[in-house]
């Protein structure tokens, strides 16, 4: 069974960077996709960006140029770059691992990111 580990959320002021991390402790051989979701109070749970095994990227347009994900197979690792952050990046942030088959396998337990102004 998939367990995914997060860390590296925090408080930044407008204009700063944070770096997300993602590790897989168990079952990562059955994960294809690695996904970033953001979620605020009262609101949905919404995808950010997301990396495939073969590692082709895709991000959600208000992120396109400040984030940047990537993943370390060897390390069972996926990151998530935020440069340039702004107040409305403010969320929970989680990850996700979905299988070959497009399901999900397991999410993290969530990370804070608070963006001051």
């Amino acid at each position: 069974q998939v367990q995914l580990v997060e860390s590296g959320g925090g408080l930044v002021q407008a204009g700063g960077s944070l770096r997300l991390s993602c590790t897989a402790h168990s079952g990562a051989a059955s994960i294809d996709s690695m996904w970033w979701y953001r979620q605020t109070p009262g609101k949905q749970r919404d995808w950010v960006a997301v990396i495939t095994s073969d590692g082709t990227t895709n991000y959600v347009d208000s992120v396109k140029g400040r984030f940047t994900i990537s993943r370390d197979n060897a390390e069972s690792t996926a990151y998530l770059q935020m440069n340039n952050l702004r107040p409305d990046d403010t969320a929970v942030y989680y990850c996700n691992a979905k299988s070959y088959y497009g399901t999900s396998v397991a999410w993290g337990q969530g990370t804070q990111v608070t963006v001051s102004s």
